[in-house]
C-alpha cells in the first residue's frame, strides 16, 4: 500500500499553510497554519465499464454569476506529493524541469513512465479580463499508471518523471506529453497543477497564482483502465465518484473536468481552460 492510499485521516496531517493563507487573505485574517486533504477513502457509485477505445468530450462552462466567459479555476490542495518544496523535495529549481515531454526523468535519473499516451493542453486566462495570459507558467504533475508519485513513493523515489514546467505561448496555451494516470484508492483520476506569473517565478519556486486539479472523464478512464498496465485502477475508481471525491465533490468538477478526445490505441488529448 502506498502512502497516498491511507485516506483522509493521513492527508489531514499534511499541512498546506500557503493555500489556506491565500484563501483567507481577502478577509484580512491571519492564521498560523491550515490543512487541506488530497486523498480520502469514500464510497460512491461505480462508473460503467468502458471499452478499450473512446472519444469523450466534457466541456467546462462558466458559472452563472460570472461577468466574463472565463470561470476562475477553483482553488484546491496541491496534495501531499507536490515536489515544489512545500512538503519535501523541490524539483522546480532543478535544471531540466522546464520541458513539454514529462514521461522521462531528467538529471541523474533515467526512468521512463509507461502507460497510455496523454497530451494535456491547458489555456491560461485572466478570468477578470477574459484574456489569454502569455508568459504565464504551469507546473504540472500526477501519479503513474500504478498510482505512484515520483520523488515520494519508495519504489520510484529516485525518479522525477511525470513532473514538468511550461511557459504559455501567445494564446496562453501550455502542452504536456505524458501518460494517462492511474486511479488510486480514495481519489477520482486527476492531474495536479500550479500556475505562476512567469517561468522565472515558477523555476524559483516562487509565488503561486493558482493551485488546482484537472479531473479526467469517466469514459476515457474506463477505456484506459481496461487496458494492460493499469491493474487495480478500475476497482479503485469504482469506489468513488466526482460527486463524493473530497476535492471535486463541491461542484462535481464543473470547471475542472477536461474535454477529452482520443483512444487507447492512438492516445488521448485532455483540454482545459484555466482562469486565474
Amino acid at each position: 500500500m502506498h502512502e497516498h492510499d491511507l485516506g483522509l485521516e493521513y492527508d489531514l496531517g499534511t499541512l498546506r499553510r500557503r493555500n489556506v493563507l491565500r484563501l483567507l487573505a481577502g478577509a484580512g485574517l491571519a492564521v498560523v497554519a491550515g490543512c487541506s486533504a488530497d486523498d480520502s477513502t469514500s464510497g460512491g457509485s461505480s462508473p460503467s465499464a468502458g471499452t478499450t477505445s473512446s472519444t469523450t468530450s466534457s466541456t467546462p462552462t462558466a458559472g452563472a454569476s460570472s461577468t466574463t466567459d472565463v470561470q476562475e479555476i477553483p482553488e484546491e490542495t496541491a496534495g501531499p506529493f507536490p515536489g515544489d518544496g512545500s512538503n519535501g523535495p523541490n524539483v522546480l529549481t532543478e535544471s531540466g524541469i522546464v520541458r513539454s515531454d514529462i514521461t522521462k526523468s531528467f538529471g541523474s535519473a533515467s526512468g521512463v513512465a509507461e502507460g497510455v499516451q496523454l497530451t494535456v493542453e491547458l489555456v491560461v486566462m485572466d478570468a477578470a479580463k477574459d484574456a489569454a495570459l502569455p508568459g504565464a507558467a504551469v507546473y504540472l504533475w500526477h501519479c503513474d499508471a500504478e498510482g505512484r508519485y515520483s520523488l515520494y513513493d519508495d519504489e520510484i523515489g529516485d525518479e522525477n518523471y511525470l513532473r514538468g514546467v511550461q511557459a504559455a505561448d501567445a494564446q496562453g496555451k501550455v502542452t504536456f506529453t505524458t501518460v494517462f494516470p492511474g486511479a488510486y484508492s480514495g481519489r477520482w483520476p486527476h492531474i495536479h497543477f500550479e500556475v505562476y506569473s512567469s517561468l522565472s517565478e515558477a523555476t524559483a519556486a516562487g509565488k503561486i497564482s493558482a493551485t488546482s486539479q484537472l479531473a479526467l472523464p469517466a469514459e476515457a478512464c474506463n477505456a484506459v483502465y481496461a487496458s494492460s498496465g493499469y491493474d487495480g485502477s478500475a476497482q479503485n475508481m469504482s469506489r468513488t465518484s466526482l460527486e463524493n471525491d473530497n476535492v471535486f465533490r463541491d461542484d462535481g468538477a464543473e470547471h475542472q473536468l477536461a474535454a477529452t478526445t482520443g483512444s487507447v490505441q492512438e492516445g488521448y488529448v485532455a483540454r482545459l481552460t484555466v482562469g486565474v
